[in-house]
C-alpha cells in the first residue's frame, strides 16, 4: 500500500487489486486483463507472499508470459523483494523464463525506490542496445603515378610498367603527413603451395615455413594500407602527443638507426605490437578515422598486387630491388650488396598497387595471434584472433637481416613476442573498419 501511494505521488499509474478493483467485479478476470494491459509488472515478494501458492503465483506467471512477447532485453517484470526472501522458482514453460532468471530489487534498502524508478524509466525511455557509430570521413583522393618493374629467375629486368593508385594523405601537424594508398577489393589465393614449401624446408632446414599451408582462396573488402612503413618522422608526430594518449606512453624514437643523417626518412624499429598499436589509436583519435594494423591476409594481398610469383616482381629479387641480406640468393640471380641497416622507405620500385618496401627492409607486425598455420583461417580478409596465442603475432615482409627467403610475399615470421621491440622489426597501417574472427 505504501508502494502504491508513493507511485502515485511519483507521478505514475499504479494499478493495485486491493484499490482499484470495483466491488462486484469478476476479480479472476479484471487481474488478467490489467496484467496484459500494463508496461510493467512490479512482482512484491515477501515470506508472506510467496508462501501462498494461490492466485499471486499465478499473477507472476501470468506476468512472465507477458514478459516472453517483449523485445529482448526490455523491462517488464521486476521481481521487488520487501523482505529477507526466496525468489519462488516459478517458470514460463514455453519458453523455459524463470522469474529467478531476473535481476531483482531489494526494496528496503536506502535507495530502494531510486532503483525502481530507475528500472522505470529505462522501460519507457530504453538505452540503445549498441551506441551509435561515428560516421568517418575519408578525405577526398588524390591520384599518383609509378613506375613497375619485374625480373626473370635470373634477377633481369624483363618488364617496366607505367600504374596510377588513389591515395589521401593525413595531415601530423608540423608538416609530417602520412600517404594512404587506396587497395581495391579482390580475391586471390593466400600462402605457398606444398611442393615448394617441402623444397623451402629442405634448403633451408627451417620448419617454420610449413606455416604458410595450406593454401587457401580469401576474398578481400577495399580498405587503405601505408604507402610505405611508419617513419621515425611519423612516430615521433604521434608519440610525442601526450594530449592523444589511449593506454600508454610511447618512447620518443626507439629506432635503432635514429642518429642517420636520413633517420626521419627510415622506418620506426625496435617498436613492440603493443607500441603499434597505441600509435594506431592515436592516430584515430587525431584524424577521426579507423587506423589499426593489418590481418595477415590484408598483408599478404596488398603485397602481392595481383600477382602469384614469390615476390611481386616475379621469381626472385635483387639488391637493386629491395632492402634485404643480398649476399644470398633464391633463384639463378647474382650475389648483391648486403646493406647492414634500414634505408629510407620509396627508396626501391613499388608494387602494382603503388605500395613501397613490402619486401624487406623491416618485419611488419600485423594484428592477428599466433597461429601455427592456415588449418581455420577466415576467408574474408578479418582478423584472425581465435584459438591463436595472444602473446605473439604474425610479421610479415623480411628485413635488412634476413636473407631473400623470407622476404617473400607468403613468408610468415610467428615467433617473436609482442611485447618486446626488436631492431628489425616495425610497421604499416591500415585504415578502414575490418572485423575480427
Amino acid at each position: 500500500m505504501a508502494l502504491h501511494e508513493r507511485l502515485k505521488q511519483a507521478g505514475y499509474k499504479p494499478w493495485l487489486g486491493k484499490k482499484d478493483l470495483i466491488p462486484g467485479q469478476n476479480w479472476r478476470s479484471v487481474i488478467r486483463k490489467a496484467i496484459a494491459d500494463s508496461q510493467l509488472f512490479i512482482a512484491c515478494l515477501s515470506q508472506r507472499s510467496i508462501a501462498k501458492p494461490g492466485f499471486v503465483q499465478r499473477e507472476f506467471k501470468m506476468a512472465l508470459n507477458q514478459y516472453a512477447d517483449r523485445p529482448p532485453n526490455s523491462i517488464y517484470l521486476i521481481p521487488l523483494r520487501l523482505d529477507e526472501c526466496d525468489i519462488p522458482d516459478l517458470r514460463q514453460e514455453e519458453y523455459g523464463l524463470n522469474l529467478r532468471d531476473l535481476h531483482w530489487l531489494d526494496y528496503w534498502e536506502e535507495d530502494g525506490f531510486e532503483q525502481l524508478e530507475r528500472a522505470i524509466t529505462h522501460q519507457f525511455n530504453p538505452e540503445p542496445e549498441e551506441p551509435k557509430k561515428p560516421v568517418i570521413v575519408t578525405p577526398p583522393l588524390s591520384v599518383f603515378n609509378f613506375e613497375i618493374v619485374g625480373v626473370n629467375a635470373k634477377g633481369e629486368q624483363i618488364k617496366k610498367e607505367s600504374k596510377q593508385s588513389q591515395y589521401f594523405r593525413e595531415d601530423l601537424g608540423n608538416g609530417i603527413t602520412l600517404e594512404m594508398v587506396a587497395i581495391p577489393e579482390g580475391t586471390f589465393t593466400m600462402g605457398t603451395e606444398d611442393e615448394e614449401i617441402e623444397r623451402l624446408v629442405k634448403k633451408l632446414r627451417w620448419e617454420g615455413f610449413r606455416r604458410e599451408r595450406p593454401q587457401h582462396e580469401v576474398t578481400i573488402k577495399p580498405f587503405d594500407l601505408g604507402k610505405y612503413p611508419i617513419t621515425q618522422a611519423q612516430w615521433k608526430a604521434i608519440a610525442d602527443r601526450q594530449d592523444l594518449k589511449v593506454e600508454k606512453d610511447l618512447n620518443h624514437n626507439p629506432a635503432s638507426s635514429k642518429d642517420r643523417s636520413d633517420s626521419d626518412r627510415r622506418p620506426v624499429e625496435k617498436v613492440n605490437w603493443y607500441d603499434a598499436v597505441e600509435f594506431c589509436a592515436r592516430l584515430s583519435k587525431l584524424t577521426g578515422g579507423e587506423y589499426r594494423l593489418p590481418s595477415e591476409a590484408e598483408w599478404e594481398y596488398a603485397c602481392r598486387a595481383g600477382t602469384t610469383t614469390p615476390f611481386y616482381f616475379g621469381e626472385t629479387i635483387t639488391g637493386e630491388l629491395a632492402n634485404y641480406c643480398a649476399s644470398n640468393t633464391y633463384a639463378e640471380q647474382a650475389k648483391g650488396e648486403y646493406r647492414p641497416d634500414t634505408t629510407p622507405v620509396g627508396q626501391f620500385p613499388p608494387n602494382a598497387f603503388g605500395l613501397y618496401d613490402m619486401h624487406g627492409n623491416v618485419w611488419e607486425w600485423c594484428a592477428d595471434t599466433f597461429h601455427g598455420n592456415y588449418d581455420g583461417a577466415p576467408t574474408d580478409g578479418s582478423v584472425w584472433v581465435q584459438n591463436g596465442n595472444d602473446n605473439s603475432s604474425p610479421l610479415r615482409g623480411g628485413s635488412w637481416f634476413d636473407n631473400l627467403y623470407y622476404c617473400r610475399s607468403a613468408c610468415r615470421l610467428n615467433y617473436l613476442r609482442r611485447d618486446f621491440g626488436y631492431y628489425h622489426v616495425g610497421f604499416r597501417v591500415v585504415c578502414g573498419a575490418g572485423r575480427t574472427l
